[in-house]
């Protein structure tokens, strides 16, 4: 990302309803290029998809909101193992600066991730999203795991559909207090709610 774009780390409770018009708008832009469904939930002008991030790496530059990143400490089950974790999610770059945006999220809420004390932070993508995502992973910084399914609630019921929804996504890990061979082996990610 260029030299003009400045960081806000945020409480979700700090951000003003016109912070959300704003997101909301940016989350329609950027995610409705990869299909009008993943730009639905943001319609409304609401700034998360499924579960509300509890914190925010948001970046501005002089067209407005050039990149962001959520947060959200929860447990997970995997496999037979509950383990604390940072969720990673509601990832987006405008599209005028994509490719310059994921290391520099995680860059910003380094000092956060430590804050938390969390042993490890996590995000799902799509399988169309490895290539970008091994291109970040390079140096080390996160891991791919392939293989695992995980299983979430869906932000809304409906009497006539599942309450959840198992995918198979890459899982993309973050050791931060742990190291990777900690990472508990199984085959399923039981996210015990929304996907951030």
């Amino acid at each position: 990302m260029s030299s003009g774009v400045r960081w806000r780390i945020s409480w979700e409770n700090d951000l003003e309803p016109s912070d959300h018009a704003e997101l909301s708008e940016f989350f329609r832009a950027t995610y409705g290029p990869t299909g009008a469904f993943n730009a639905k939930p943001f319609e409304t002008g609401r700034s998360w998809a499924g579960a509300r991030p509890e914190r925010r790496a948001i970046a501005y530059d002089s067209k407005g909101i050039a990149s962001h990143m959520g947060l959200l400490r929860r447990f997970i089950r995997v496999g037979d193992t509950d383990l604390l974790v940072a969720e990673l999610g509601l990832y987006g770059v405008r599209p005028d600066l994509e490719g310059l945006g994921i290391a520099h999220s995680i860059r910003a809420l380094a000092p956060t991730l430590l804050d938390i004390a969390v042993p490890f932070a996590f995000g799902t993508v799509r399988h169309a999203m490895r290539n970008h995502v091994e291109r970040f992973c390079r140096d080390g910084i996160a891991n791919i795991l392939t293989g695992v399914r995980v299983r979430s609630t869906l932000p809304d019921t409906q009497p006539d559909m599942p309450s959840t929804r198992t995918e198979d996504v890459l899982l993309v890990v973050f050791p931060i207090e742990r190291t990777m061979s900690e990472w508990p082996s199984g085959s399923l990610i039981e996210r015990n709610g929304s996907e951030l």
